[in-house]
């Protein structure tokens, strides 16, 4: 498997473990999903540049 694929499914699972649907997660409020952007950003500059 590709680094890129291995980074897709992370991504994958970290979108999903970030939806508010499960009672455990109702309470957090907008901090994952701006986790998961500051990610989605790093990885957009680590691709554009050519590291990834």
């Amino acid at each position: 498997m590709s680094m890129g694929t291995i980074v897709l499914i992370v991504l994958v699972l970290i979108l999903v473990g970030v939806i508010p649907a499960w009672p455990h997660s109702r309470g957090w409020g907008y901090a994952p999903s701006g986790i998961v952007g500051v990610v989605l950003v790093v990885l957009l500059i680590l691709f554009l540049m050519g590291r990834l």
